[in-house]
């Protein structure tokens, strides 16, 4: 069942214009659950690792499997979680993929042996794969529209706070209590975590935009009412008749549409799925590729003095990794202010720009043999500027397109199909790369994230005609 395109369209301005109230950032909160459990995850997993490989005795085998198993279920959930948010609604769909991460963090904490570790890391990357399009969808539909570009890329910058999080309480659970099982309370405070987002998204209401696109205008208008309602307040009369509906936006009229991937490519749609899956999926070659190996690379580069030995060149290898993983952060608090006052296209090719410029910093340095002072001064000014430009750009507004440029019958599905898409991306980054650098050498993975970089930024200004920067969210 639709809606009549003025009932509907009443709803999507008044959901535009509404002021913002303390129910906006906590429904944002319960939807950015997964982003932060995302982060939560890979950051949980690099410092669970080495006591799961001494307690288990993992072979490299296993260890890569592992890997590719968290990678591999982004892929197939971000496929289906489209689909489903499209069919069923918003909150179920996000309730379902949190009790799936839940799922999968307590079984990684109980694990008998390594089949269940990789068991767990595939649920744990098919719940949060069936998020990310979900809760992108969510947040881009709930929120009025002179925040709604910083709210959505606020969802995504929960994972570094979720990469953090993980690295302190890894840091809290070795230091008060230290044990080669300490894997396990962090898994499970991965799992405790999950829950209490599970608890959030239960309160939550389901997306008015999507409720008002199904026909279901007496429940939109109602939750609109609700929406309103600051703290303390008490609810008036919620019925559809007790809400002022504003008269529809110019050029706002939805209408029955195709739904499903097949409508993603149509005419009307086809360059902007290709605009939002294509910089995502090169974005992620480069994220994975360098992020992974950033030690690795650090290392290679000669950041550790070699004449200390192998233990203090590894310790100041990753004080290195973590001095330019800094700017993870500082890019995604940038992004913040930089996506809503210049716009997504713009900040998504300067940051492709700066991505290739501080990768073509490394590829000198790796050229050159003028002594490790001058190495270590383009190295570290090259991952600088790399992460902080991929977060201030690419990182987010890769993952605010989708839900922001496609109707609400496809929106979820838009960004399903994108996210899987990143997620190839990222297995590339992951197990390609290496092989690439054992064939190539360090200059030729660092050649080869110049010209992806490069690749991004053509494809997002190839593209960009698809996009009008002045529309807010299509309905």
């Amino acid at each position: 069942m639709t809606a009549s395109p003025a009932a509907a369209a009443s709803v999507f301005s008044a959901l535009d214009e509404a002021p913002m109230t303390w129910r906006h950032y906590a429904y944002w909160f319960a939807a950015s659950g997964g982003a932060f459990l995302d982060g939560f995850s890979v950051s949980g997993l690099g410092v669970a690792l080495p006591l799961l490989k001494s307690e288990f005795a993992i072979s490299p085998l296993f260890v890569g499997l592992i890997g590719s198993a968290l990678v591999l279920g982004a892929v197939v959930g971000a496929a289906i979680g489209g689909l489903s948010a499209d069919r069923f609604g918003r909150k179920r769909t996000f309730i379902a993929d949190m009790a799936i991460i839940a799922l999968a963090f307590f079984i990684g904490a109980a694990a008998p042996n390594v089949r269940f570790i990789l068991l767990s890391q595939f649920l744990l990357g098919a719940g949060v794969g069936i998020d990310f399009p979900t809760s992108g969808s969510y947040v881009s539909e709930l929120m009025p529209r002179k925040v709604r570009n910083r709210m959505t890329v606020a969802t995504i910058a929960l994972q570094s706070v979720g990469m953090a999080a993980a690295a302190l309480a890894g840091l809290a659970i070795l230091k008060l209590r230290p044990s080669m099982e300490d894997w396990r309370l962090l898994l499970g405070a991965g799992g405790a975590i999950a829950l209490l987002f599970l608890a959030a998204r239960l309160w939550a209401p389901e997306s008015v935009r999507w409720l008002a696109a199904r026909g279901r205008i007496g429940e939109a208008t109602a939750l609109l009412k609700t929406l309103s309602i600051e703290f303390g307040e008490k609810p008036a009369n919620l019925g559809a008749e007790a809400v002022a509906i504003p008269a529809p936006r110019p050029g706002v009229t939805p209408h029955a549409q195709d739904v499903g991937y097949l409508a993603l490519f149509t005419q009307a749609y086809r360059a902007r799925t290709m605009l939002v899956s294509l910089p995502w999926m090169l974005m992620d070659v480069a994220t994975y590729g360098v992020g992974l190996f950033t030690p690795v690379i650090l290392g290679a580069m000669h950041f550790g003095d070699v004449t200390t030995g192998a233990i203090a060149a590894d310790f100041a290898d990753a004080e290195g990794s973590a001095v330019v993983d800094a700017f993870l952060v500082i890019g995604f608090v940038a992004s913040l202010f930089a996506v809503p006052r210049y716009g997504r296209i713009t900040m998504q090719v300067a940051g492709f720009s700066g991505m290739a410029l501080g990768m073509l910093l490394l590829l000198f340095a790796a050229m050159t043999d003028n002594g490790a002072k001058a190495h270590l001064a383009f190295v570290i000014g090259g991952f600088m500027l790399f992460n902080f430009t991929m977060n201030a750009g690419p990182n987010a507004t890769t993952f605010t397109l989708a839900p922001t440029l496609f109707p609400t019958a496809i929106r979820a599905s838009a960004s399903g199909f994108a996210a899987a898409c990143a997620k190839i991306g990222a297995a590339f980054g992951t197990f390609v790369v290496p092989q690439l650098q054992d064939a190539w050498g360090l200059i030729g993975v660092v050649a080869v994230m110049v010209a992806v970089s490069v690749a991004g930024l053509l494809a997002t200004a190839g593209l960009a005609h698809s996009v009008n920067e002045e529309g807010a969210l299509e309905e």
